[in-house]
């Protein structure tokens, strides 16, 4: 075997090698996020909901609602980003994202979160002040599980997202 095709198959081992560690790290990733919320057979313990929003009371409100009427656990985000960030490291069963944020707006949230192959299959509900028809028509075009206008009554929140998302 010549030195050439020695050299080339040790750098294609090392590539493999890398290709496996990267899909390792994606898999342990996932593994992390979702251990602390399923029991030993996998079956789900609580629901974890992310709220993205930057209005820092509505997310009090809204967590506060979730977690005393739902009994779920919420995670909630200020802004676009940090939400972007929650959802990749902490795989939440769902997200109520507001579409109407200064850094980054919740459509573009959206986006980000539909062309990541660990986020994309979690179910979004756009929370949202703006719900003439053609911004319904334009959501609808999303693969999105619901729009919830605002204002909201709290108490009716856990009903509507349950209701959303199918849940029981």
């Amino acid at each position: 075997m010549t030195t050439i095709t020695k050299k080339a198959k040790k750098a294609l081992r090392g590539f493999h090698a890398q290709a496996t560690f990267q899909e390792s790290a994606k898999k342990v990733q996932y593994i992390r996020a979702t251990a602390d919320h399923k029991d030993q057979g996998g079956a789900m313990l609580v629901k974890r909901v992310l709220v993205i929003d930057d209005e820092k009371n509505l997310c009090l409100v809204i967590k506060a609602c979730l977690e005393s009427i739902g009994h779920w656990q919420v995670l909630t985000a200020l802004s676009g980003s940090e939400g972007v960030t929650l959802a990749e490291t902490e795989l939440p069963d769902a997200i109520l994202l507001d579409v109407m944020m200064p850094d980054m707006d919740g459509l573009v949230v959206f986006y980000k979160l539909q062309q990541n192959s660990l986020t994309q299959k979690i179910p979004v509900i756009l929370l949202t002040a703006i719900v003439q028809q053609v911004d319904l028509n334009q959501y609808a075009q999303l693969d999105i599980a619901g729009v919830i206008p605002k204002p909201f009554d709290p108490l009716k929140l856990v009903n509507r997202v349950i209701e959303l998302l199918g849940w029981e």
